[in-house]
């Protein structure tokens, strides 16, 4: 059994132990991880402006992109590589709004830079390393 102050000693000693590894886990991930997993060396005005797009149209109340988001509508971060950038500049201005499954969008009548800066910020989001995520469907043959 642990006195009162070998407890103390115990428990500052963990936490002090602990914050260092975490402090060090912290730098790793900033200077090895970051730059290797993202490919924030592509982003460019398109990728911006469809950035800003995404967020000032509340895009993610409806959609998910990297497991965040609303599950209403389909998940994105893959959508470039599934369907293309005409497919997704289609969903746009669809007249009437797009409505796949009985779920409507909303049309939006974005110009056509807009329509390319959104396609420009879904294919860098598909070109992101994720480590696997989205999983692929395994399709039964």
């Amino acid at each position: 059994m642990l006195s009162k102050k070998q407890a103390k000693l115990f428990f500052l000693g963990g936490t002090f132990f602990f914050l260092i590894i975490f402090f060090g886990l912290t730098i790793d991930t900033l200077v090895n991880g970051v730059p290797q997993y993202t490919n924030d060396d592509k982003i460019t005005e398109d990728v911006i402006l469809g950035r800003h797009l995404w967020d000032s149209n509340n895009c993610m109340g409806c959609h998910t992109i990297m497991g965040e988001g609303a599950y209403y509508a389909p998940e994105l971060t893959k959508v470039y590589e599934r369907r293309g950038p005409d497919y997704i500049k289609a969903t746009f201005n669809f007249p009437g709004g797009w409505r796949p499954h009985n779920r409507r969008m909303v049309e939006y009548n974005f110009t056509d830079q807009e329509k390319e800066g959104l396609v420009a910020f879904l294919q860098w989001i598909g070109e992101t390393d994720l480590n696997g995520f989205p999983p692929k469907p395994k399709y039964k043959n």
